[in-house]
């Protein structure tokens, strides 16, 4: 019976007070818009640095003359190392024949060499775990040790920056969520007290008739979570809105927007976020207050 009051008296309040919580609702709504915008962006963003490991590589030089046997005792040995993904032996015949093709429009650079001065090679790719500079750094060292290879080379840079771009994107997400969470929360904070004070005298009777401060608060706490759940569904709308926006019509401008991807779990956690927040700012708010 108390749970149903309660919810007869938020959804009375929600209409009777309902430019105070219309508003409330668009503010959430467009905190939350910000949210959703932000890990749209940033999940298109770490599916795309999630595919940089796979593009470093580490490159061992072998040296001349070595036999089949040694060669392959090298690939075995890096076989074994749980760091490397795979590995792609390049002969020095290869070697050659790739850079002829990437040179086609200027083979003439290559006529002059009486001999191919290329050496053999091993082409090794890192699990993504290990795609960092340290990592990259210590392996390729270790490597360098094993006989028969006459030096390393890898892209420091490269995993250097793949890993900061990864560490910025975390830390660029928690800062922004925190952030918004925080207005969020404000919003609901501000507009439960708002109505708690209007509702001053209506308290005050049903205290007299011995209601207990969880009774009192229920209608509330229901109320918070309502304008939470309101903003995030508006803020689902608007982000689906901006998403179809982008691919459908700044598309035709540059294709290369088809390709973004919208993360289908936001239709899920954004209403749950808002409810969430929106308790957390009314029993904020109502902690504050004497019932």
């Amino acid at each position: 019976m108390s749970l149903s009051y309660s919810f007869k008296s938020a959804f009375q309040s929600l209409c009777r007070e309902k430019w105070i919580n219309i508003l409330s609702i668009f503010t959430v709504a467009s905190s939350l818009l910000i949210i959703t915008l932000t890990a749209f962006f940033l999940y298109n963003i770490e599916i795309i640095s999630n595919h940089l490991p796979e593009r470093f590589s580490i490159v061992a030089y072998l040296k001349d003359n070595l036999s089949q046997e040694e060669t392959q005792t090298i690939i075995d040995a890096l076989k074994k190392r749980g760091e490397i993904v795979n590995l792609k032996y390049i002969s020095k015949e290869d070697a050659i024949n790739e850079l002829q093709q990437a040179l086609k429009d200027t083979s003439y650079i290559l006529e002059g060499l009486s001999e191919n001065p290329l050496s053999s090679s091993i082409e090794i790719r890192l699990k993504k775990d290990f795609v960092t500079s340290s990592s990259a750094r210590q392996i390729s060292e270790e490597i360098k040790k094993i006989s028969g290879i006459d030096d390393v080379y890898y892209g420091e840079k490269i995993a250097e920056a793949i890993y900061l771009l990864k560490k910025s994107i975390q830390n660029i997400s928690i800062i922004i969520f925190l952030t918004i969470s925080t207005g969020v929360v404000f919003v609901t904070y501000s507009t439960v007290k708002i109505l708690f004070y209007r509702r001053k005298e209506e308290i005050e009777i049903i205290k007299l008739l011995g209601a207990t401060k969880g009774f009192i608060r229920m209608p509330f706490l229901i109320e918070g979570s309502a304008i939470g759940f309101f903003g995030g569904v508006l803020g689902i709308i608007g982000a689906l809105l901006f998403y179809f926006a982008i691919t459908y019509r700044l598309s035709m401008v540059i294709p290369m927007l088809k390709t973004l991807v919208f993360p289908l779990e936001i239709l899920v956690l954004l209403p749950v976020t808002g409810i969430l927040l929106g308790i957390i700012g009314s029993v904020i708010a109502l902690g504050r207050l004497r019932l």
